[in-house]
């Protein structure tokens, strides 16, 4: 071991499988090294990060310091690491209080590489003045008489988050109950203030926060733990130790309870209905492991699902559409509890309030229903258990977790250690049954360290906010001097020179690269056995799950009419929420938390390869263990067999939720919405999405609503002739992700499973399509764009080909990202294409232009066709290949792998067919991006556009957009 570490602490943590040593360096560096069998090995650096203003300096600042380092002199080290690396996570983080750099990868070479330009990047960034401008902010005038504006990726990302209503209530509830304090400020950025920030205040918060003295280092996974520290050692060795300043203290509590009104934008269509309210606490923090486990539970208790007796009791009032609030917040020194309503009307506000606190003083007094808490508990227990982080590496989900006690300079291990504190809390239960009621008592209704917040729709505020900017800028070019609007509009071309100018072949050169050789030439396999039963079509893949079984049941919707395919994704709420003939959907709930890790629906539309019939599937999937899965199977039965939809006022929840929910999601997901409108227009899979989840079915769901109340008994026919078309085993897909041994025990129950389901023929309705390209402008209250294009490539004489996948990855990381978001300031720009489709889209994300960006869109066939060796050396090609093969070999966890080998053999995307596209990308070259560059402009004669942002916007664009609105 480095003699420059010393050993603070060595931890074994059985429940994670792993060995967890953490030490402290000479610099005063502290670091947690994680050992485990993890083939996704997972290093961070983080910083504690208080910001003292809302000018939002630790977002730019994370922004900014992965934008070229001394070691390597490049733009933007960030975006070749994307290009070109094998890497399973790339990102950084901002939060209130800290700000990570957390890389992943399965490759140790790779790894490494990632470490070095990170670690780079944090202790030696090339932060000058324009980076500030470009990442943060600036003024922009193209000419020393011109129009002065505001440009900067951040501000832009930020006039996306304040359009968001549910980010601005997230916002204003931590401001509130965190006056004077850090978390009072946005560390993301206000962007009325952003454009205060000043370079020397930029420059003196990096000095003062990025030093080893201040840094929580993280390593986890199978590499050398030895290695770790001299790794590190050599990177931190001629630092000295600092006293850094970047406590955070504790919150003074509040001696009685507060109330505050915060308005958010809306459009000036009907917002009378459109108010929100919360109830907000500060509840202790992270010291006690038992208690802080204890208030994860009560949280899931009180508002974890449909059936758990506070969220119930404000949706059964009928005073708003869905929950809000932040519900359990975890990641500040202080946790927070938060809950109420959205979609009330202003005068129901009090109602609200009261309803909240009537039913936790009724819980109090009353108690809590036995099996709501065991629920809550074995749900909890459950996952962490299975430690399932989704997308997420497991070693960054550890990270963050550590981070939450750490961070406060308490202990690391606390709540990755759970084994003791859901012991000891099943100890207080038994001794006490009136344990959780307790809990409400002191932490809820009796804490006066709350808040009532009222979030009020506001039809002028986007106007005012725009008038408000027009006023500072022109005050500012008011005061501007003739000097200085000339320095100004030099500084603007040096930036866009800056940002037009690529990397010199040197400085690229500088960056560490695999090479071809180091990539596997073969595809990763994943594990498929097919069988049939009874009519029904078995998939099992046999992988190490931990005795977890994951279930996923398919039925095929081709036997649904066509009009019923909008009503399905309500449908599959309705299934799991409304109740059976045997239980009532609050015990069903309770059932399924009890003995199961969650059972849910989802619908599949996607388009077949290699002549394979498109798959349209409504799946009821499940998991759990072993010793429950014969329980599991026997709730996924009751379901399907017994759901009783005859409940009106129920069904209407459900309903109204839904809509909520996505009324609320379209702002900060503009570019998902704005895609699955654009794909609906060129191919069945991509309308049926639409209907299913896209604009369209929030249109169905705002008339479903109004049917409801108007002819209840036409509804609920489409309920039941939906059940009759679907559920039968014939033509049934049945995806089983377990091990062998374990299957051997799972196969006879899941047999009598598939048997008691109907054997009824599945007929198959026409379906029919009229597709027509349109160019729509669709409104919400944002004030930032998403804008989107789409063309058929296949139409336009492409044909399909590996290398394809390097030219878009190069596209993407090159092209679009910086006319798009380097220069043109908006937040993401991507570009997607289906290769079985053969639809090609451009997508912007919290993009401040619209106009120009279409201009960029257009001009993209030229760029491709046009590339020459500056812009495509044989360099710049083998780091694209090799980012197209990391996204090939993608890590995934087990039940993750067995759902996508059943959508493989579902769309025929063979093993030989995967392959083959390997082989094309690792043999593509400069002829690849011709082709596909010609074969762009061929299509684009015959393109669809979609955009959402403000009416304003949209109009003054003048691109020829129909107007409609979506918000």
């Amino acid at each position: 071991m480095p003699h420059n570490f010393t050993l603070i602490k060595k931890q074994a943590i059985p429940e994670l499988k792993s060995l967890a040593f953490l030490y402290k360096h000479k610099s005063g560096a502290r670091l947690l090294s994680v050992v485990n069998d993890d083939e996704n090995k997972v290093f961070s650096m983080g910083f504690r990060t208080p910001p003292q203003d809302s000018t939002g300096v630790a977002h730019i600042l994370e922004h900014s310091v992965l934008g070229g380092s001394q070691k390597y002199p490049v733009k933007e080290p960030f975006v070749e690491l994307l290009k070109g690396s094998l890497a399973t996570f790339v990102n950084a983080m901002t939060y209130p209080d800290k700000t990570v750099y957390p890389v992943a990868s399965q490759n140790l070479q790779d790894f490494y590489n990632l470490i070095d330009v990170y670690v780079d990047a944090v202790l030696h960034p090339l932060i000058s003045e324009q980076t500030l401008m470009q990442e943060g902010w600036h003024y922009e005038l193209n000419s020393p008489k011109g129009k002065l504006t505001y440009k900067g990726v951040v501000f832009n990302e930020m006039k996306g988050v304040y359009s968001d209503p549910d980010s601005v209530l997230e916002t204003a509830i931590t401001q509130a109950l965190f006056p004077k304090h850090t978390y009072g400020h946005d560390s993301g950025g206000d962007p009325r203030m952003i454009p205060s920030l000043t370079y020397k205040n930029f420059i003196q918060f990096y000095k003062t926060f990025y030093h080893p003295s201040n840094a929580y280092i993280f390593f986890y996974g199978d590499d050398d733990p030895t290695a770790r520290l001299q790794l590190m050692d050599g990177y931190l060795n001629g630092y000295k130790a600092q006293k850094i300043n970047s406590r955070l203290p504790a919150v003074k509590p509040f001696k009685a309870p507060r109330s505050l009104q915060v308005p958010y934008p809306v459009d000036d269509s009907d917002f009378g209905k459109k108010h929100y309210l919360t109830v907000n606490w500060v509840l202790p923090n992270k010291a006690d492991p038992a208690l802080a486990f204890s208030m994860n539970i009560l949280a899931h208790i009180l508002i974890g699902t449909s059936a758990s007796p506070l969220r119930k009791a404000l949706i059964d009032s009928g005073l708003g559409e869905d929950v809000a609030g932040i519900g359990l917040e975890t990641n500040l020194r202080e946790n927070i509890f938060s809950t109420g309503l959205k979609g009330i009307r202003a005068e129901d506000g009090e109602k609200t309030e009261a309803l909240i606190f009537e039913t936790l003083e009724k819980l109090a007094r009353e108690g809590i229903e036995a099996d709501a808490i065991a629920a809550a508990l074995n749900t909890m227990e459950f996952r962490l258990r299975e430690n399932n982080t989704g997308g997420l590496p497991r070693g960054l989900s550890m990270y963050l977790r550590a981070m939450t006690t750490w961070l406060y300079d308490d202990s690391p291990f606390k709540l990755l250690m759970f084994e003791k504190p859901l012991a000891k809390i099943k100890e207080k239960l038994a001794k006490d049954k009136f344990y959780f009621e307790k809990l409400i008592k002191k932490y809820l209704i009796k804490n006066p360290h709350r808040v009532t917040l009222r979030l009020i729709p506001d039809p002028e505020m986007n106007s005012r906010l725009a008038a408000d900017e027009t006023q500072r800028l022109a005050k500012a070019r008011k005061r501007m001097t003739d000097e200085k609007a000339k320095q100004v509009a030099a500084q603007t071309r040096a930036l866009k020179k800056l940002q037009e100018t690529p990397n010199s072949p040197a400085a690229l050169a500088t960056l560490p690269m695999l090479k071809l050789e180091d990539l596997d030439k073969r595809n990763k396999t994943l594990p498929i056995e097919t069988s049939e039963r009874d009519g029904a079509q078995i998939l099992f893949h046999n992988l190490f799950t931990n005795g977890i079984v994951y279930l996923n049941v398919g039925f095929d919707m081709r036997a649904l009419p066509q009009d019923l395919i909008p009503l399905m994704s309500i449908f599959g709420d309705a299934l799991m929420q409304v109740g059976t003939q045997r239980e009532d959907y609050v015990k069903l709930m309770q059932r399924i938390g009890k003995t199961t890790g969650g059972i849910y629906t989802s619908e599949v539309s996607a388009a077949g390869a290699n002549g394979r019939e498109d798959v349209y599937r409504f799946f009821l999937s499940g998991k759990s263990t072993m010793e429950q899965s014969a329980e599991m199977l026997s709730i996924m039965k009751d379901i399907l067999l017994t759901v009783n939809f005859d409940n009106r006022e129920r069904f209407k929840q459900l309903v109204l939720e839904a809509k909520s929910g996505m009324e609320s999601s379209i702002v900060p997901s503009g570019h998902a919405y704005v895609n699955r409108r654009l794909q609906a227009q060129f191919h069945p899979t991509g309308w049926v999405n639409e209907q299913l989840g896209g604009i369209a079915a929030l249109d169905y769901l705002r008339k479903l609503a109004d049917e409801i109340d108007s002819d209840w008994a036409a509804v609920l026919a489409r309920l039941e002739a939906a059940r009759e078309a679907l559920f039968s085993r014939n033509g049934l897909i049945v995806n089983v992700t377990l091990d062998s041994e374990n299957w051997q025990k799972f196969s006879a129950p899941l047999s009598d499973f598939i048997q008691a389901l109907p054997a009824k023929p599945v007929l198959r309705p026409e379906w029919t399509f009229n597709f027509a390209l349109e160019k729509e402008g669709l409104s919400a209250p944002s004030q930032v764009n998403y804008v989107g294009q789409a063309m058929n490539l296949f139409k336009a004489g492409f044909e399909m080909d590996g290398a394809a996948e390097v030219v878009m990855n190069f596209l993407r990381l090159s092209y679009l990202w910086e006319k798009i978001r380097a220069q043109g300031g908006a937040y993401g720009a991507f570009c997607t294409f289906n290769d079985r489709t053969g639809v090609f889209a451009y997508l912007s994300y919290r993009d401040p232009n619209l106009a120009e960006t279409l201009k960029h869109y257009e001009a993209a066939a030229s760029f491709l066709k046009n590339l020459d060796a500056s812009k495509l050396d044989e360099q710049e090609l083998t780091k694209n290949i090799i980012g197209v093969i990391g996204e090939m070999d993608s890590y995934q966890l087990p039940d993750a792998k067995g759902y996508t080998s059943m959508m493989r053999y579902l769309t025929g995307e063979t093993d030989a067919l995967l392959q083959k596209r390997r082989e094309e990308a690792r043999s593509a070259n400069g002829e690849d991006f011709i082709t596909f560059g010609e074969a762009l402009e061929r299509a684009a004669k015959e393109s669809a556009l979609a955009v959402i942002g403000s009416q304003a916007a949209i109009e003054k664009a003048d691109v020829g957009l129909k107007v409609k609105k979506a918000l």
